[in-house]
This record gives C-alpha cells, sequence and structure tokens, in this order.
C-alpha cells in the first residue's frame, strides 16, 4: 500500500491528472494509464505504463 501522502503529491507524467491506487497499480483518474508499483515503490514512466482506457487515439 503507497502512503497516502504521496499519492497526493504524485501525478500521471503523461496527462499531469491525479493517481489512484487501484490492486498492484497506480492508475490515472484522467488518460487511465496503469503504472506499475514494484517493491512499494510507484514505477511513474510513460515507457512502463500500461495503455488506458481513456486515452485518446
Amino acid at each position: 500500500m503507497i502512503d497516502r501522502q504521496l499519492l497526493e503529491i504524485l501525478a500521471c507524467p503523461a496527462c499531469k491528472g491525479r493517481v489512484e491506487e487501484k490492486g498492484d497499480k497506480i492508475v490515472c483518474t484522467k488518460c487511465g494509464r496503469r503504472y506499475p508499483v514494484r517493491d512499494g515503490i510507484p514505477v511513474m514512466l510513460v515507457d512502463e505504463a500500461e495503455a488506458g482506457d481513456r486515452e485518446k487515439p
């Protein structure tokens, strides 16, 4: 589980949207990209993210 204070200051590096923790991923509420969490550390790299369902083609 990611610290709530850390989640409050994190933003999606792709669209600058707010993020929230869902399972073992950090998910952008704006574009839907899903960032992995490895060993309790969010990997906030666009190249590491799974495509979001809200992204525009």
